[in-house]
C-alpha cells in the first residue's frame, strides 16, 4: 500500500471518530428544552348551569270524552283553535235524547194531575172525619194515596233533571280556555259513553316543565323554591333547545310529595310563561340551573391532560415538568373548576403540554393572565 493511500485511511477514520463523538455528546445531552407557557393559579368566584332533561307539559289537560251515545252532527271549531270556557264544541244526535225529554215531561204532567186529585180527596175526607161523617179507615187510605202521589211526583221530576242532563251532554263545551287539538271523529260518526276520545284541550300559557333530580339536590332546590321571585331579568331557570335559549325565565312550581325509592330521584315542576304560545306541550329540552361558587380555583381547561380515565396538569418544577393528578369541577366557558390536587399561587403550564412527559425539560415562557370566570 502506497503513502498516499496510508494517509486517506487515516483521515476518514480521524472524521468518524469526530462523528461518534459528537453523537454521543448529543445522546447525552438528552432531548432540547420544550417551550411553554406558563400559569399561575389563582382563585375567583365562578358561575355555571347545571343541566336536566327537562320535558313541557301542559298544566291543564283534558280528553274530551261523550257521556252519550249517538252520531256526531256538528263540529263548532277549527282544528288549533284558541277555544274559551263554556264554548260548544261537538253536537250529538239529540232526536232521541228529546222524545225521551218530552215523555218524562208527560210523565210529570200526569203525576202531578194525580196529586191534585190525591190533594183534593184527603182534604174532603179530613173535613168529613171531622164532623165524623166517614169511617177512619177511609180517611187512612186518602192519605197514603196523598202521599204516594208525592212520591210519584218527585220521581218524574228527578226522571226529567236526568234527561235534562243528558240533554245537555249532547252537546260538548270547553273546559277551560286552552288550544283543541286535531278532531279524532268526523261528522256522522258514532260515539259511545266514556269510551270515544273527539279531542284532547291543553292550556298553553303558562305551561309546566317537569325535570327529575337526585335526592341529595333536594335541599338546595327547597331553597330555591322558597325564594321563587323571578323577574324578567332573573336568570336562575332557563330552557334550552339546542344552542337556542328560550327568552322568558321560569320558576319552581311544586317538588313531588315523595322520592322514588327505586332510582332515588325526585320529580320537580316549573312554570314558564308561554304568551307568544311558542312552547308546545310534549316537546323536549334541557333546564339550565344556575350554580355560584365562591373563591373556586379555576384554570384554563386546555392545560388539563386526560389519560386513562383521570386528569392531570403539568407543573413547573426547577426548569422541568411534573405531573399532578387534579379532580375537575364544572367546566366555566373556556375554563374549568379544580375540586382538589392545586392551590392558590402555584404555577401550572398551559400550552406545549403535548410535548411534555414527566421530567421534561423546559423553556418557560412570560406567565400568562389569571382566567376571568364567565357565565357558560
Amino acid at each position: 500500500m502506497s503513502l498516499k493511500n496510508v494517509s486517506s485511511y487515516s483521515i476518514i477514520i480521524l472524521l468518524v471518530a469526530v462523528a461518534c463523538g459528537k453523537s454521543d455528546q448529543r445522546a447525552m445531552q438528552g432531548p432540547p428544552p420544550v417551550n411553554v407557557a406558563v400559569h399561575q393559579v389563582t382563585t375567583s368566584d365562578a358561575a355555571y348551569y347545571d343541566e336536566y332533561p327537562a320535558i313541557v307539559k301542559a298544566l291543564n289537560e283534558v280528553e274530551l270524552r261523550p257521556q252519550v251515545s249517538g252520531y256526531i252532527t256538528g263540529i263548532h271549531f277549527k282544528e288549533g283553535d284558541k277555544v274559551q270556557k263554556g264554548q260548544a264544541l261537538y253536537s250529538i244526535d239529540q232526536q232521541q235524547t228529546e222524545a225521551t225529554y218530552k215523555q218524562a215531561l208527560a210523565n210529570l204532567s200526569v203525576q202531578e194531575a194525580n196529586l191534585e186529585k190525591a190533594k183534593k180527596d184527603v182534604e174532603r175526607y179530613r173535613e168529613l172525619d171531622r164532623q165524623d161523617a166517614i169511617a177512619k179507615q177511609q180517611v187512612d187510605y186518602a192519605e197514603a194515596t196523598f202521599a204516594a202521589a208525592q212520591q210519584q211526583v218527585e220521581a218524574a221530576k228527578a226522571t226529567v233533571r236526568a234527561v235534562q242532563t243528558n240533554v245537555r251532554y249532547s252537546t260538548i263545551v270547553a273546559p277551560f280556555n286552552g288550544t283543541i287539538g286535531i278532531s279524532l271523529v268526523k261528522l256522522g260518526a258514532s260515539v259511545s259513553p266514556g269510551q270515544t276520545v273527539l279531542n284532547t284541550i291543553s292550556s298553553d300559557d303558562p305551561v309546566a316543565v317537569d325535570i327529575t333530580v337526585d335526592q341529595q339536590e333536594i335541599y338546595r332546590f327547597t331553597q330555591l323554591l322558597a325564594s321563587n321571585k323571578p323577574s324578567k331579568n332573573d336568570s336562575t331557570f332557563r330552557l334550552a333547545f339546542r344552542d337556542q335559549l328560550y327568552p322568558q325565565p321560569g320558576k319552581i312550581s311544586v317538588i313531588d310529595r315523595a322520592v322514588d325509592p327505586q332510582t332515588g330521584t325526585i320529580k320537580m315542576r316549573l312554570e314558564f310563561p308561554n304568551p307568544q304560545h311558542t312552547l308546545r306541550a310534549g316537546m323536549s329540552g334541557t333546564l339550565q340551573v344556575v350554580s355560584k361558587t365562591q373563591r373556586s380555583v379555576v384554570i384554563p381547561y386546555k392545560a388539563v391532560n386526560e389519560q386513562l380515565g383521570e386528569f392531570f396538569v403539568y407543573m413547573v418544577d426547577s426548569a422541568k415538568a411534573t405531573q399532578r393528578k387534579v379532580v375537575l369541577g364544572k367546566q366555566v366557558g373556556r375554563n374549568i373548576i379544580i375540586k382538589d390536587g392545586l392551590k392558590e399561587g402555584e404555577t401550572i403550564i398551559t400550552e406545549g403540554i403535548q410535548n411534555l412527559r414527566e421530567g421534561s425539560a423546559i423553556n418557560v415562557a412570560k406567565p400568562a393572565a389569571a382566567p376571568v370566570a364567565a357565565n357558560k
